[in-house]
């Protein structure tokens, strides 16, 4: 499977609470629910296409807790692509702390997690997803394990939150496999990630 990352952001490179002001209020963080104003028919749809491509997914552990306290509590997904995906499809969490996962479907990798995701990407199907997770993408990024990245950036500076790139963190290349803008001004990025950047000195004449 192809490990794949979509991730929320704000212009300041925030990913904290996107979907609601209680989603994550985690250090302090007051300014969640930031993409709804933004969020609509086409974004839904990016949203749509990339879950009509997913296997299984791969979830962080603050972001599982989020996830099973709202999508895995749904009586009944309907019809719905995103909620019907959360709640039939496997679901693996890393994590050194979840011992008893509530939400059906729910496998923890507790031992060599980065032996663990090669093994799951030499499996076969489409997509292994993560969705928000924040630190997990940055060690996956730093492990060279993620093969594709999508970021949704949302035209709205925060000045606060978790964001995905630290100030000080390993350097990564990538490559844009598509763009496109909705009409509410949010841009959707598709990168394929191509190994460490290359450096240079630009030429004055």
């Amino acid at each position: 499977m192809k490990l794949t990352a979509t991730m929320f952001l704000s212009l300041d490179g925030v990913y904290q609470g996107p979907g609601g002001p209680d989603e994550d209020r985690s250090g302090g963080f007051t300014r969640g629910g930031w993409v709804v104003p933004y969020f609509e028919e086409r974004t839904g749809a990016f949203v749509d296409e990339v879950f009509g491509r997913v296997d299984a997914f791969l979830i962080g552990r603050r972001t599982y807790d989020i996830f099973a306290g709202s999508w895995g509590k749904m009586a009944d997904p309907g019809d719905d692509p995103v909620a019907v995906a959360f709640n039939t499809l496997p679901k693996y969490v890393p994590s050194t702390t979840l011992t008893d996962p509530g939400w059906a479907g729910t496998t923890v990798l507790s031992d060599d997690v980065a032996a663990a995701v090669r093994e799951l990407k030499a499996r076969p199907g489409r997509e292994l997803q993560v969705h928000g997770s924040g630190e997990l993408v940055r060690w996956l990024l730093a492990e060279e394990l993620l093969d594709e990245l999508h970021l949704l950036v949302f035209p709205v500076v925060l000045g606060a939150g978790r964001r995905l790139f630290p100030a000080e963190g390993a350097d990564l290349a990538l490559e844009l496999t598509g763009s496109r803008t909705t009409p509410r001004g949010v841009t959707i990025l598709s990168y394929r990630t191509a190994g460490r950047p290359e450096y240079g000195t630009i030429e004055v004449e």
